[in-house]
C-alpha cells in the first residue's frame, strides 16, 4: 500500500471519527430538532386536553403513548390492551365507573381521543393511589397489586423502594426508567405543541 493511500485511508478515519464524536455529542444532548426526528408526537390537542383534565404533565402522556404504542392507533397486545396508552378493557371499564366525571363509552377504546382519555384517567388515579409518577407508572406497566406488594415488602423489610431500581419485573423497571427518560425529551422538542393553547 503506498504512503498516498495510506495517508488518504487515516483523513478518512479521522473524518468519520469527528462525524461519529458529533453524531454523539448532539444524540447525548438531545436538542429539541433532532429530538424530533426520534420522537414524534401526534394527536397533541387530544393529549393537552385530558392531560389539563387530570393535572398531569402533558409530555408524561406523550412519553407513555410513545412507548405503549409508537402513536399506533390501533395497537393492540397479547393481553388485550387497545390503542394509544394500550387501556385493557376492564381498567376502562373501572375508570367509566369512578365518580370523577362522565366518560365517553369504553367500547370505543380505538378511538384515539377516548383511549386518551381512558389512558389519562387512570394514570391520574394511579398518581393519587401511589403518590408518585413513578410507583404509577410501575403499576401502569405492571400492574396496582404488584407494586402493592413490593411496597409492602419493601416495607416489612425496613427499606425504601427505589424507582425504578428495585423493581423486580425487568419489563417494568425498563418501562419506568424508558418514561421517565422520555418525559423530559417530549416536554423540551415539543414545548408549544403540549403547552396550554398549543399547536
Amino acid at each position: 500500500m503506498s504512503r498516498r493511500t495510506i495517508r488518504r485511508l487515516v483523513v478518512l478515519l479521522v473524518l468519520v471519527a469527528g462525524v461519529v464524536a458529533a453524531w454523539a455529542s448532539v444524540h447525548q444532548s438531545m436538542p429539541a430538532w433532532y429530538a424530533r426526528l426520534w420522537y414524534p408526537l401526534e394527536y397533541e390537542e387530544a393529549i393537552r386536553e385530558h392531560a389539563e383534565r387530570n393535572d398531569l404533565d402533558p409530555a408524561l402522556i406523550a412519553a407513555v403513548i410513545h412507548t405503549e404504542s409508537g402513536f399506533v392507533p390501533d395497537s393492540r397486545s397479547s393481553e388485550g390492551a387497545v390503542g394509544l396508552m394500550q387501556v385493557l378493557p376492564a381498567t376502562a371499564r373501572f375508570v367509566a365507573d369512578q365518580p370523577r366525571r362522565p366518560s365517553p363509552p369504553p367500547h370505543r377504546l380505538e378511538d384515539p381521543e377516548v383511549n386518551i382519555a381512558y389512558g389519562s384517567r387512570y394514570m391520574r388515579y394511579l398518581v393519587d393511589s401511589f403518590g408518585s409518577v413513578p410507583k404509577a407508572l410501575a403499576a401502569y406497566n405492571g400492574g396496582e397489586s404488584n407494586v402493592r406488594r413490593w411496597l409492602a415488602e419493601s416495607e416489612a423489610r425496613g427499606t425504601r423502594l427505589r424507582m425504578p431500581e428495585d423493581i423486580p419485573f425487568s419489563e417494568t423497571r425498563a418501562y419506568v426508567g424508558r418514561v421517565s427518560d422520555l418525559t423530559p425529551i417530549y416536554r423540551r422538542a415539543y414545548s408549544d405543541e403540549l403547552a396550554e393553547g398549543g399547536g
